[in-house]
């Protein structure tokens, strides 16, 4: 009899396991209190917030995670533009946004275990750590480098999900974590100027060695990065970073307090890129790239309070309601570093527009401001836009709504 009853427990303890693994610890919604002073639309209820992200992520999900045919992944469909069904930017974001959303779906943790497995299918070829850029509709990928900021995502939502559902499971999330992040470190970080690289396939003798895209720094990512690995070297890059945005911004743009797409030169002076320095006559305007920076400066201020964070974006939010008279309707996509509009840029990109609420955040004067923002935001239907304005504006909605915590 005694002998039976150790069978039933040890089955039990079995079973009980990964059921455990499984559970959503910080299920959606979550509230979060941000840094002391920080502020969310206050004209609207917390579940009428709530409420409009559950929405928008229903209907996200249903146009972009698509199902690898005949694979065990899922994968956050690029629109099949220039024949790209997926490209990691864009596997970083789904991954951040599926743990968030746990809780509110249940079918979260399996989604994002396949979209993880489809990151692990794609590794590029210095390390199987980092996930190569871009894969054509056929699957198989464009070449062997990597896209840092997608690396970067990839490597932070495996820390949300360490928090969200465990490691004891299939993928030990924080073992995987700490090995992207200790390659994000080894093959994505200049070591001589401890700034962000734009790619694995950088090298010390590359001519773009000392160059940088500025949405690539991500320092609340970088503190979570740090506290997981226990790498002191990643205050050196959040210190390098901070440093180049206020010199930037002070040299280059004094008044609108822009940083450009891209930044050349960091070993000497640096300075805005020139024209078609990568991607297009703008690469040293406030463009496609740099449009993501309000959201990823101001990030770090509501979960750590860095006072740097609130320095840089406060000049970018006194200049863009000023210079639209606090009209949402003037926003523009796309400006030059003195903040003049960038001509034929008059139409509404939400890449844009939903950056600059989550800087509104971080002071109760740009209150009346946010709200207007959140509105003009919320009404835009997601069957008008493409991916990456529609996943800039999922993940900001988050944010906004009080629903992005910290990894601690």
């Amino acid at each position: 009899m005694k002998l039976r009853q150790l069978k039933l427990i040890t089955l039990f303890l079995s079973c009980s396991i990964p059921l455990f693994a499984r559970q959503t610890l910080k299920p959606f919604p979550q509230h979060v209190n941000y840094f002391p002073g920080s502020i969310k639309p206050n004209h609207l209820t917390q579940t009428q917030l709530d409420n409009t992200v559950k929405t928008f992520y229903t209907q996200w999900k249903k146009r972009f995670i698509k199902h690898s045919p005949g694979k065990d992944e899922d994968f956050v469909w690029f629109e099949n533009k220039d024949k790209k069904q997926c490209v990691s930017e864009g596997q970083g974001y789904g991954m951040i946004i599926v743990a968030l959303m746990a809780g509110y779906d249940a079918s979260a943790k399996d989604i994002y275990d396949k979209l993880y497995r489809y990151v692990k299918a794609h590794p590029t070829g210095k390390s199987k750590n980092l996930m190569a850029w871009a894969q054509y509709s056929n699957g198989k990928s464009t070449d062997n480098t990597a896209a840092t900021d997608g690396d970067m995502d990839i490597a932070y939502s495996l820390l949300l999900a360490d928090k969200q559902w465990g490691s004891k499971g299939e993928i030990n999330y924080l073992a995987e974590a700490k090995a992207r992040i200790n390659a994000i470190m080894q093959y994505e970080i200049n070591h001589k100027t401890w700034t962000v690289l734009l790619s694995d396939g950088v090298e010390s003798e590359s001519k773009d060695y000392f160059d940088t895209r500025s949405s690539d720094f991500m320092p609340s990512h970088f503190k979570a990065f740090e506290l997981a690995t226990h790498d002191n070297k990643w205050d050196k890059v959040v210190d390098a970073g901070y440093k180049l945005f206020a010199e930037i911004q002070a040299r280059y743009s004094p008044e609108a307090g822009l940083i450009p797409d891209f930044i050349v030169n960091l070993n000497k002076k640096p300075k805005p890129a020139p024209a078609n320095f990568l991607e297009s006559p703008y690469d040293g305007y406030y463009n496609y790239n740099a449009c993501r920076d309000p959201w990823r400066l101001a990030t770090d201020y509501l979960l750590t309070g860095d006072k740097r964070s609130k320095q840089i974006v406060a000049k970018i939010n006194r200049w863009i309601r000023s210079t639209t008279n606090n009209d949402t309707y003037n926003l523009s996509a796309g400006y030059t570093l003195a903040g003049n509009d960038i001509k034929h840029r008059y139409f509404e990109a939400l890449s844009f527009v939903a950056p600059f609420a989550v800087s509104a955040m971080v002071d109760r004067k740009n209150q009346t401001w946010l709200n207007k923002v959140w509105d003009y935001l919320v009404a835009f239907k997601l069957k008008d836009y493409d991916y990456y304005d529609n996943s800039i504006k999922m993940m900001d909605l988050i944010i906004v709504s009080g629903n992005y915590w910290e990894v601690r």
